[in-house]
């Protein structure tokens, strides 16, 4: 959240909802606070909320708009004095404001010598509505009595003990062979990292509980079992991913007991056994949006591991920003990755006039690769084409028809940001570009994105009508041609259904795919990657974002499913309706409790259900200017996930699952005021 203080200029922001006025309308105020008067400037804003370039506009013009980015100018000959505010009000929005966080987040005036300003920007508040705003995790306090007696998140198989220990300070670990000992090393520095002052693992010599290993063939890669007694706890796992899991388990119970003595014990007796319901427990996060460190990046991996969590899915591109380094092709981070004023690519979603933004370079990706890998999490990246490419398009243009003409428009209000299927320097730049992925990325899982491609896209291209004519005769090329000019202001369409775009596409997701088989990789893509049913189902798998129905609609088609509906596991849509809280709401809300009920297999049938890989969470960025913003959409409905893909659905409870949860960390350890 932006705190407003005493600055020269000062942004408030008001959404005036339907029914508390003539019309929906979005108003901006600037005030005046210096000793100056000012002339002849332009007001620029950032936020989720997107303004249409036909809205009516009261108090000033809109001169300019790129997705959530606005540049707007008071009328002609107009003097703010000293003191003063300037409104401008909106009618007229493609994304109209739910919560506080859709608002402008982020503002500065342009001087009429065209030098910046920055603006102090108050949160955005909902006329009629006064509650307060948060940010920062809900608090699951630890009750006085729990369900259980020991603390575990996800919920293990079986869980088999009694008696109770004097709580251990810390864990003695001894083991052999090149498995165990990884695991080990790998525990030890998670929880160094995590919980540094607590010293989870200690020598003997300070008190350290023995802990063994023992290799147990018997049992599944990821499964283990840990047996208690009062002198040692065993470990038993097969493989390096099981005995790091067995050890979080065993490091989970030791903070409950020792930090609640009163209601959790650490075992005198009994076992322990588990193995995952799921083999796909994922978590995309989406750093195109907003930018996160590679300290940030390995901080959360961690986090996912303590959540037992085994998928990072790495959203690298996307209209916004391009972040990952590649050799031949430097404009990509040198244009892509930054946003700024005058730049390429302007201030979006509450980054100011100063350059901002960010890129991973090959290093720091191999760091980030050996880290999750240590820690049994595959990392898959995604480079989102043909649509979302914004970005990619400032940097190499030639990937887009020079004779191209028209304008057409992305969900988010990008115009003209699909790279061209029908140009050959299309799939040579790709090809360079996936084999520079392909060496850094052991998972062999390439993500292409192909989501959300505008009705109206290459219908002015005289390329990609030609290669439509081609595949599809001169009756669909002349009705695509027809679309020019198509905006497309709805998340539930299905965009390209029907149209000339998705014979296009599909013809190019074939091509992209026989690539990376010919690479040895999967191909994995959005659920639109199944428009024309052209992509090998036996090299690809699709992630289902829209619905479980349509998921399994896939699954019947032969199609191995990620089951991630944005109702439900998009971690940027809010924990309820209010406008206080944080997020957004396009697709539905959901609070911990709905998260971790839902049912990611609702009325599949057997045959469908052999074709589920696992469930996934998606954290898309719009709305998490703030790290207070993100802890809270994100904690803890990320453990609720890991539970639903670790744990038996009878063996799920709520009750436990909440008293137990306030164990769990977060990012940034910004908790909501209580």
């Amino acid at each position: 959240m932006t705190i407003a203080t005493k600055t020269k200029y000062q942004l408030e922001t008001v959404w005036v909802p339907a029914g508390l006025g003539d019309a929906p309308a979005y108003a901006l105020s600037l005030t005046n606070n210096t000793d100056q008067p000012l002339e002849g400037f332009t007001l620029c804003v950032s936020g989720p909320a997107r303004i249409d370039p036909e809205a009516t506009v009261e108090g000033g013009r809109l001169l300019t708009r790129l997705s959530n980015h606005s540049e707007f100018a008071p009328p002609e000959g107009f003097v703010l004095h000293p003191g003063e505010t300037w409104t401008v009000k909106a009618l007229g929005m493609s994304y109209h404001p739910k919560h506080w966080t859709d608002g402008a987040n982020a503002g500065y005036v342009v001087l009429a010598d065209n030098n910046t300003v920055p603006v102090g920007v108050s949160p955005t508040r909902a006329k009629g509505d006064n509650a307060a705003l948060t940010r920062g995790s809900v608090i699951y306090p630890v009750p006085k009595v729990a369900p259980v007696s020991v603390s575990v998140v996800p919920w293990p198989s079986a869980v088999s003990v009694s008696g109770r220990l004097a709580p251990p300070v810390g864990l003695d670990i001894q083991s052999d062979g090149v498995g165990a000992a990884a695991a080990v090393q790998a525990f030890k520095a998670l929880t160094e990292c995590l919980f540094p002052v607590e010293g989870i693992v200690r020598p003997a010599s300070e008190g350290g509980f023995p802990v063994s290993l023992a290799v147990d063939d018997g049992l599944a890669p990821e499964a283990y079992r840990v047996r208690f007694s009062t002198s040692r706890a065993t470990v038993s796992a097969s493989a390096r991913a099981g005995f790091l899991y067995g050890l979080i388990t065993l490091g989970q119970v030791l903070r409950g007991a020792r930090l609640h003595p009163e209601t959790f014990q650490f075992p005198a007796s009994g076992e322990i056994t588990d193995e995952p319901a799921l083999s796909w427990r994922g978590v995309h996060l989406d750093v195109a949006r907003q930018f996160y460190g590679t300290a940030e990046i390995e901080q959360f991996l961690r986090i996912m591991a303590w959540n037992k969590l085994n998928r990072f899915h790495w959203h690298l591109s996307d209209d916004e920003a391009w972040r990952v380094e590649i050799d031949a092709y430097p404009a990509l981070t040198e244009i892509g990755a930054w946003r700024g004023h005058g730049l390429k690519i302007p201030p979006l979603l509450g980054s100011g006039p100063q350059v901002s933004g960010g890129y991973y370079t090959k290093a720091a990706i191999r760091q980030v690769v050996a880290l999750a890998g240590g820690l049994g999490i595959d990392v898959v990246p995604e480079i989102d084409v043909p649509g979302h490419c914004y970005a990619m398009l400032q940097a190499i243009p030639e990937l887009r028809d020079p004779q191209e003409k028209g304008s057409y428009f992305s969900v988010q209000g990008f115009p003209d940001n699909c790279i061209n299927p029908a140009r050959e320097e299309t799939y040579r730049v790709l090809e360079t570009i996936f084999h520079e992925l392909v060496e850094l990325f052991p998972s062999r899982i390439i993500h292409i994105g192909a989501d959300e491609v505008p009705l109206g896209a290459w219908s002015g291209s005289p390329e990609a009508l030609a290669r439509l004519r081609d595949v599809s005769g001169e009756a669909m090329a002349t009705a695509h041609a027809a679309r020019l000019n198509v905006i497309t202001n709805t998340h539930g369409a299905d965009e390209i259904d029907g149209s000339g775009a998705a014979v296009l596409q599909a013809e190019f997701l074939a091509r992209i795919q026989a690539f990376l088989a010919s690479r040895g990789c999967v191909t994995g893509g959005w659920q639109e990657a199944a428009h024309g049913n052209v992509i090998d189902k036996s090299q690809s798998l699709l992630f289902g974002w829209r619905t479980v129905e349509a998921s399994a609609a896939l699954a019947e088609e032969g199609y191995d499913m990620v089951v991630c509906p944005g109702q439900v596991y998009y971690l940027d849509m809010a924990n309820s309706q209010a406008w206080s809280e944080p997020g957004a709401s396009w697709a539905g809300w959901s609070d911990p409790e709905k998260l971790y009920t839902f049912d990611p297999v609702e009325g599949w049938n057997e045959a469908q259900k052999k074709h589920l890989l696992g469930v996934q969470c998606c954290i898309w960025s719009e709305p998490m200017t703030d790290r207070g913003v993100f802890d809270r959409l994100v904690f803890p409905r990320l453990s609720a996930l890991a539970e639903t893909g670790w744990t038996l659905p009878d063996r799920k409870s709520f009750a436990r699952f909440e008293a137990l949860v306030g164990l769990m960390p977060n990012l940034y350890g910004i908790y909501a005021q209580q």
